[in-house]
């Protein structure tokens, strides 16, 4: 049974606490999940929208503590802007994802796709693979995970095994993967990656834990996989259009999440043709047409 929405800090665990930020909706669930690392000397992972009221209770639950880091996953709105205020209010570092850097091709998306993205996301240091930041009694260590974004980044904290997965992994859907800066690939790598790891919870950016890390990313690969076995019959059936494809693969599915299903399936579409099982006409892109090669 889901947890109830949590605008107030929720110890779950002996290094971790946790805010849903008040931001809930179709792409965000409850809401951003805020965590809180360690005691005394503490970071804070995703601080979330700029919201007053999720910034106040996020400094009501570190007084008399130092907020030494601020750090973020990836640059989504949902996630990134509070940092400025929060470095403001303490004087912690912004550590994390590079800026968003906006694609050459980004007009194969058409206009706004890059307006989900905070542009005034400054970093005082950008984190890269295996980059360790110390608190008292506990480390975070950086991974890079692209895939739903191009900077997207994820942070394991080595004392609890647990791993902080912002967008790349999340609690209750799959993740929306929209080409230009989103890429299919990228994202199954970096699935792959994680599979290699042990750890023994998942802390997502959105939604409940994973308690059974290997299990879920399990699941996760074999849904992208089924997913793309069935684009590929929807062309084989004579679909050659986007929006052809998501009104039957995504039938019964709420009309207001069609259009981050397309993106999906054009990710689909993108990766395939890189690998010379689907043709487009011209370069992959949303309005295109396609056909099995």
């Amino acid at each position: 049974m889901n947890a109830p929405v949590q605008h107030t800090a929720e110890r779950v665990s002996p290094l971790l606490r946790r805010i849903v930020a008040p931001n809930g909706g179709p792409f965000t669930y409850k809401g951003t999940c805020s965590y809180i690392v360690g005691r005394g000397e503490v970071a804070i992972i995703d601080p979330g929208p700029a919201d007053p009221r999720h910034l106040a209770a996020l400094r009501a639950a570190i007084e008399g503590e130092r907020l030494k880091y601020i750090l973020v996953t990836h640059t989504h709105r949902d996630h990134s802007p509070a940092a400025r205020a929060l470095k403001e209010a303490t004087g912690a570092t912004i550590a994390g994802c590079a800026p968003y850097a906006p694609s050459p091709n980004i007009a194969i998306v058409g206009p706004g796709l890059d307006a989900s993205h905070d542009a005034a996301y400054a970093p005082d240091v950008i984190l890269r693979e295996g980059d360790r930041l110390n608190l008292l009694g506990a480390t975070i260590e950086t991974l890079e995970t692209p895939g739903h974004t191009a900077n997207h980044l994820c942070f394991a904290l080595l004392e609890e095994k647990a791993l902080f997965t912002g967008d790349h992994i999340m609690g209750w859907s799959t993740t929306v993967v929209a080409p230009p800066d989103g890429s299919m690939a990228d994202y199954m790598e970096s699935l792959e990656n994680l599979r290699l790891r042990d750890d023994r919870i998942f802390w997502p950016g959105h939604g409940e834990p994973v308690r059974d890390p290997a299990r879920y990313l399990r699941a996760l690969v074999h849904h992208r996989h089924a997913r793309e076995a069935a684009i590929l019959q929807r062309l084989a059936e004579g679909d050659d259009t986007i929006p052809q494809m998501v009104a039957r693969l995504y039938e019964g599915v709420d009309k207001r999440l069609h259009g981050a299903a397309a993106m999906n399936v054009f990710a689909h579409l993108e990766d395939l043709v890189g690998r010379g099982l689907v043709e487009s006409e011209g370069p992959p892109r949303p309005a295109g047409r396609y056909s099995l090669r």
